[in-house]
């Protein structure tokens, strides 16, 4: 098949590494994809958020499949017109995308399909949300209905906080409509699935470990790293397919959009059971890096299966082990990045054969250079989540660039118990 996939960060550095090894691919081309992904597919001048220019491409070179990594292209319509154009297209459409690209959409949804989730209002005033964060007491968490590159949401504990939440994503573009939800508390873990729109089938379940500094303080990022399998107690994964997963696709289906593609729920472990915190219409980042070297099966088969209305439902088959990813970001992220400093990734990654996915790089002579806030993610794979972790922390220490920052302690709360 020969396939086009749109994005070029880390998450999609780790789909083509994976693409690249179906028997199924003859050409693999990336829009606009990065100097790591041109290892592995040919970099092409389309803008992944120009619906036309996408269409264009599809036609003039006979794409049989568009495979969409993030989110922006989806909300520009772009998988609607690759559709339309002739592709097949893992990725759903716009309309369906909205489950993430509006979160005062996702809620309603949940409330007409009976998913469980957090109670919640949407504002459309600074008052109103003010008052809303007030009726949790402050306990809240405060979102941006639109896209927000993953820093949408802020965690507040107490009525000030909350009202400068309010003020700080009504600020923004994303922020213009706020949803305001009671803070669940408990673990979290992200349940990622493969859909044709009919059926399901699931990938390993992960943790992501969004906030920036080690025991889970600061603010909230667009992902600092990402281990698998998370472990779930099997009442919990039951209650998980059929209160989320199973509700949401019959939903998707019973309100007539097309969703053909990955389905993310990031879900709260709490006391009263699991609830759905966000969807993401797409594979996460970066759970990605961290869950893609342990599926055992081909990538691209699936990609098309879910196109064409054909996947087989269940839970697809996985390697054994785990694998842990740490993202490295540059110093000041996420407020205030300061890339340009030099990486060097010369040195072999350590006897675990860690995999570095590039996240913001661009080729300089022998190395790299760093050119977005997340940089980086080191994804080490083992028999179990204690030697994938080590894997991942000793590759890190081969890395030459002492500007880049990560946390220390991925993974390590999961490490000797259960998360339920």
């Amino acid at each position: 098949m020969k396939v086009l996939l749109l994005g070029g960060g880390g998450r999609e550095h780790a789909i083509a590494w994976k693409l690249a090894q179906s028997p199924l691919l003859t050409k693999l081309w990336a829009a606009p994809g990065s100097d790591a992904i041109a290892e592995l597919a040919e970099r092409v001048p389309v803008d992944p958020l120009d619906p036309d220019a996408v269409a264009g491409f599809v036609k003039a070179n006979g794409v049989e499949l568009v495979f969409v990594g993030p989110e922006a292209p989806l909300d520009a319509g772009s998988s609607d017109a690759a559709r339309a154009a002739g592709a097949l297209v893992f990725g759903p459409s716009r309309a369906a995308a909205r489950l993430e690209t509006s979160k005062s959409f996702a809620k309603d949804f949940m409330g007409l399909h009976g998913i469980p989730a957090a109670r919640s209002r949407g504002c459309v005033t600074r008052e109103e949300a003010k008052a809303a964060a007030r009726a949790f007491g402050g306990r809240c968490a405060v979102k941006a209905d639109g896209l927000a590159a993953g820093k949408g949401v802020i965690v507040c504990r107490e009525p000030g906080e909350a009202d400068a939440a309010v003020d700080a994503l009504a600020a923004t573009t994303a922020g213009r409509t706020l949803v305001v939800e009671e803070l669940l508390e408990g673990p979290e873990v992200t349940v990622m699935v493969l859909t044709d729109g009919r059926v399901w089938a699931a990938l390993p379940p992960s943790q992501d470990h969004k906030r920036l500094r080690e025991g889970d303080q600061g603010p909230n990022t667009g992902g600092m790293g990402a281990l698998a399998p998370a472990p779930l107690d099997g009442a919990v994964w039951e209650r998980i397919k059929t209160e989320v997963l199973d509700r949401t696709v019959e939903g998707l289906r019973a309100d007539g959009l097309d969703y053909r593609g990955a389905l993310y729920a990031g879900v709260m472990l709490t006391a009263d059971g699991p609830k759905v915190l966000e969807y993401n219409a797409r594979l996460g980042d970066p759970e990605t890096q961290a869950v893609l070297p342990l599926l055992d099966a081909d990538l691209l088969s699936l990609a098309a299966d879910c196109a064409a209305a054909r996947l087989k439902p269940g839970v697809l088959p996985v390697k054994s082990g785990a694998c842990v990813g740490v993202t490295l970001a540059s110093p000041g992220y996420p407020e205030a990045p300061r890339p340009g400093f030099f990486i060097d990734l010369s040195a072999d990654m350590g006897m675990g054969g860690a995999t570095a996915f590039h996240a913001g790089t661009k080729r300089s002579g022998d190395g790299w250079i760093a050119t977005g806030g997340r940089v980086l993610t080191v994804v080490g794979c083992g028999p179990d989540l204690a030697a994938a972790r080590a894997n991942a922390y000793d590759a890190i220490a081969r890395i030459k660039a002492p500007e880049l920052r990560y946390r220390r302690d991925i993974a390590a709360k999961a490490l000797g118990r259960t998360v339920a």
